[in-house]
C-alpha cells in the first residue's frame, strides 16, 4: 500500500512539475508576444493601416454572427438552444480579441454590422441555414485574410478564428440533418460548401 507520506510527497512532487511547467510556458508565451511585437514595431503605418481595415471587416462578421445568434435563439430547440448560445459567446470573444488586435497596431474600430433579413426565418432548420451562410463567409474571409496580414499576431488570430469558425460548420451541419461522415469538414475546408439539402454549386 502507498502511504500517507508517499502520496504526499508525490503530490508535492506534482505540484513543482506543474509549477516548473506553467512557468516555461508563461516564458514561452512571453517571448512570443514579445517576437510579434518586434514585428508590429517594424511594420510601416501603411502595412499597419491596411491589417486595421483588414481586421475592421473581421470585426463587422463577428458583429453580424452574435447578433444574429442572440436575435434568433428562440428558433433553437434542445442542445441547439445551448450550442446558440456557445457560438453567440464565442462570437463575441472573437470580436473582443479583434478590438484588442486593432488598438493594439494603433488602429481604430469602424466595424458596422450587416443588417440580417429574419422575415423568412420561422424555426430551427431556417435559422440554421442562415448562421451556416455567416460562418461559411467568415471562414473563407479568414482564410483570404490570414496571409494578407503583414503582423504576426494578427496573421495567427485570423487563423485561429477561422478554424473556430470550420468546427461551428460541423456541429450546423449535424442540426441541419447530415450525418457524422457527412457533416466531417473537408480536409482542407474551403468556406463555400453547401449546407446539407442545398445543391452544390456547379463545377467551374
Amino acid at each position: 500500500m502507498i502511504g500517507a507520506k508517499q502520496v504526499q510527497h508525490s503530490r508535492i512532487g506534482r505540484r513543482r512539475g506543474l509549477t516548473r511547467a506553467v512557468a516555461f510556458f508563461v516564458a514561452l508565451a512571453m517571448a512570443a508576444f514579445a517576437a510579434g511585437c518586434g514585428e508590429e514595431d517594424r511594420a510601416s503605418d501603411q502595412e499597419k493601416a491596411a491589417d486595421v481595415e483588414i481586421l475592421n471587416g473581421a470585426l463587422a462578421r463577428e458583429l453580424t454572427i452574435a447578433t444574429a445568434y442572440a436575435r434568433a435563439e428562440r428558433q433553437l430547440r434542445g442542445p441547439y438552444r445551448a450550442v446558440g448560445r456557445e457560438f453567440r459567446a464565442q462570437a463575441q470573444e472573437h470580436a473582443d480579441a479583434l478590438t484588442k488586435a486593432i488598438r493594439g497596431l494603433g488602429g481604430r474600430t469602424d466595424a458596422e454590422e450587416e443588417e440580417l433579413d429574419f422575415a423568412s426565418v420561422s424555426g430551427q432548420a431556417d435559422f440554421l441555414t442562415l448562421v451556416y451562410g455567416l460562418e461559411n463567409t467568415a471562414l473563407a474571409a479568414y482564410l483570404e485574410a490570414a496571409p494578407r496580414l503583414v503582423t504576426e499576431a494578427p496573421r495567427t488570430l485570423a487563423a485561429s478564428i477561422g478554424a473556430s469558425h470550420a468546427q461551428h460548420l460541423t456541429i450546423i451541419r449535424q442540426g441541419l440533418g447530415a450525418t457524422p461522415a457527412g457533416s466531417a469538414p473537408e480536409a482542407f475546408e474551403p468556406g463555400d460548401l453547401p449546407a446539407p439539402g442545398e445543391p452544390a454549386p456547379p463545377a467551374e
